[in-house]
């Protein structure tokens, strides 16, 4: 009692921030924009970051090379050949091909990928820090730059040329909005540790040694301002060659996971089409891999890498990307800020957006000068996404409010339309919804044009919980809608994000054998959960006691433990053809309450009789009349939901049992 009357303060500051936001319904239309185009730039980065950081260590190789091959050539002639020829044939097909190895190493998760990067990171950046250190050493007047003055010095004299600088040191810092979208795939403490006792330093270390040696060297060479020239060991040099070509992967590494964590959780706040999204780890909800976007990442990179040819123009798109998706960051954090902390988060809030929003808009609008050399490429990429990611939201939204606005209840099936002339028939139908509560309109809208539906009704519904895998025991919620004379149940598949529910016919088994549980259950289970449409129970371990139905093999082969019925998890079962499970009473069941016997005869009789599924299959149509906006996002919309991947649960149902109703939604 004594946090609750310690809190209203609070509650009230948060409330007036909230209601400030909630007050204009444009508000909420500028944070999703936020949040998308946040969103577009991680992509359009997982994009960019693979072909520049691969491509920028070819070219070294190929510098390294040219080094080489020059020591066994005298003359200039052969030499600039040589260099001609190793610049046209060795930095972007090499890069290409290690890039299309990276991707196909994807696959393999997070988990097995780090075991073979991590050793390849410590190394790297012990060894730069190390040559950092050795540079700071024979240079220590690098040191006098930490004074701001140079930094006020530079702003006095400022000019386009040098304002447009400013746009190279944003790739200094590019990774760093990888590393936090990386959230998903390790634990804030690690991520918190490594960097600030391991990467930063490493870092601040490297490009200080490389500053130091530049600043001392400037004029020498037309590769001086490459890091590994400043490495003045000839040995040293080539082992810094091979590291970089495997550290390239790890920063490729990142980025690409950081977008497959984007575009799952954009799919999941249905902001992103239907992909296939793979979960690598059973303990670990965040490690994901997702096929679709890894080859089409793939392939916009090697696009990317081959059309521009050329490191300074995708540097320009990805400082670009990296400085827009951290302007993005910033707005939502001080968003954040004002919604959550004390008293003076208002205050914090404006602070933290001019303080870091301030820097970043001044190395945006830098990055901006560089529009016409490679930076137009990623406004390009983002528009695109963009579109894609409004339309499928918007698309989706919008069948949804229809499905919630046009359910009907119960009562609606079970007592109206017998004016109709409804009948019922034998069997048993699978009604497959979205919602779970009331009866679907797809299915209102068939029994208004078929006026019949079966004996046996189930609803339908699957729910998906962030855990791997979902015992059997608490696997399906099973409730009755209506009076026990109607026979409409409600069933709520529940599944982890590593389970698969794929086989028709064990799915089927298993559900009708539930619901022979909850009949027998319902009279006497103490653990009843009690909803809107009526009680529920939690069910998928068989009663011991015999009031349940037994399930029998067509041919004479019994399986009173169950041992004939898969399992739903265990997708490899379905390769043999399994033959079909009959269902029959206990032979003696002396506490089986004869209602109860009586309701479970009927459901073995439907299921006899046979099985049907409907599933509702939408289109979105726009009104006459309707604005072009409007327009332009239904054609997108529907676009992609025709070409994009099945629902994440997709049951294997045989055309003959299968109804697929039709319905138009016009917006």
């Amino acid at each position: 009692m004594h946090q609750e009357e310690g809190t209203p303060s609070k509650m009230k500051v948060e409330s007036r921030a909230r209601r400030a936001i909630g007050r204009y319904k444009s508000s909420h239309y500028l944070m999703l924009f936020l949040a998308l185009l946040g969103s577009c730039m991680i992509i359009c980065d997982g994009i960019f970051t693979p072909a520049l950081s691969v491509l920028s260590a070819t070219s070294d190789l190929r510098r390294s090379l040219s080094k080489l091959a020059a020591r066994f050539t005298s003359s200039e002639k052969a030499r600039h050949s040589i260099d001609k020829y190793l610049k046209r044939y060795i930095p972007v097909p090499a890069a290409c091909a290690i890039l299309v190895c990276l991707f196909m190493l994807q696959r393999y998760g997070t988990n097995r990928v780090g075991v073979i990067f991590a050793p390849i990171v410590i190394i790297w950046l012990m060894f730069i820090s190390g040559f950092g250190i050795y540079n700071i050493i024979h240079h220590p007047q690098i040191l006098w730059a930490i004074s701001p003055a140079y930094m006020f010095r530079f702003i006095k004299k400022i000019d386009i040329s040098s304002w447009k600088l400013l746009s190279s040191i944003v790739l200094c810092i590019a990774g760093s909005e990888a590393m936090f979208a990386d959230l998903g795939h390790f634990s804030k403490r690690s991520i918190k540790v490594t960097f600030v006792f391991l990467v930063y330093p490493a870092l601040v270390l490297c490009y200080a040694g490389q500053a130091a040696f530049f600043s001392k060297h400037l004029g020498t060479s037309d590769d001086v301002a490459h890091l590994s020239e400043s490495i003045t060991h000839r040995h040293l040099q080539r082992i810094f060659t091979i590291l970089s070509l495997f550290a390239s992967l790890v920063g490729s590494q990142a980025t690409i996971t950081a977008t497959f964590s984007i575009i799952n959780q954009c799919q999941a706040l249905a902001c992103f089409p239907r992909v296939n999204v793979i979960h690598t780890s059973e303990k670990v909800h965040g490690q994901v891999y997702v096929p679709d976007a890894n080859w089409l990442i793939m392939v916009l990179s090697l696009t990317i890498l081959i059309g521009f040819r050329d490191i300074s123009a995708i540097a320009n798109a990805t400082g670009l990307a990296v400085i827009y998706g951290m302007l993005v960051t910033t707005c939502l954090m001080s968003l954040i800020i004002a919604l959550q902390w004390e008293k003076t988060a208002v205050f914090l809030s404006v602070s933290f957006l001019l303080l870091f929003g301030s820097i970043e808009a001044i190395y945006l609008s830098s990055c901006f000068l560089n529009f016409s050399k490679g930076a137009w490429c990623i406004v390009a990429l983002s528009l695109i996404f963009m579109t894609v990611m409004v339309s499928w939201h918007y698309g989706t939204i919008k069948k949804h409010e229809f499905d919630i606005e046009n359910k009907v209840t119960v009562d609606w099936l079970t007592e109206l339309s017998p004016g109709l002339g409804v009948s019922r028939v034998a069997g048993i139908g699978f009604v497959h919804s979205n919602i779970v509560t009331g009866i679907p309109a797809f299915f209102s809208h068939f029994i208004t044009n078929i006026p019949a539906f079966h004996q046996v009704l189930i609803l339908v519904s699957f729910k998906s919980l962030h855990v791997p895998f979902v015992p059997k025991n608490e696997r399906y919620l099973i409730g009755r809608i209506g009076h026990k004379e109607y026979k409409i149940y409600r069933c709520i598949v529940r599944y982890g994000y590593r389970d698969h529910v794929r086989n028709i016919n064990d799915f089927e088994d298993q559900i009708i054998s539930s619901i022979g549980e909850f009949i027998a259950r319902e009279e006497q289970h103490h653990e009843l959960l009690f909803l809107e449409e009526g009680r529920m129970i939690i069910l998928g371990s068989r009663m011991t006691d015999g009031n349940v139905l037994v399930p029998v093999v067509v041919g004479g082969e019994q399986s009173g433990s169950g041992q004939h019925v898969a399992d739903i998890e265990n997708p490899t079962t379905t390769t043999t053809k399994r033959k079909k499970v009959r269902f029959m009473l206990p032979a003696n069941s002396p506490k089986m309450n004869p209602s109860v016997r009586k309701e479970l005869q009927q459901l073995v009789d439907a299921r006899e009789s046979g099985t049907a599924y409907f599933m509702g299959h939408s289109h979105l149509k726009v009104r006459k009349g309707s604005n072009f906006v409007k327009q332009f996002l239904v054609k997108v919309y529907a676009f992609l939901d025709k070409n994009c991947r099945e629902p994440p649960v997709a049951l294997d149902i045989p055309h003959a049992a299968l109804l697929e109703v039709g319905m138009v939604y016009t917006i």
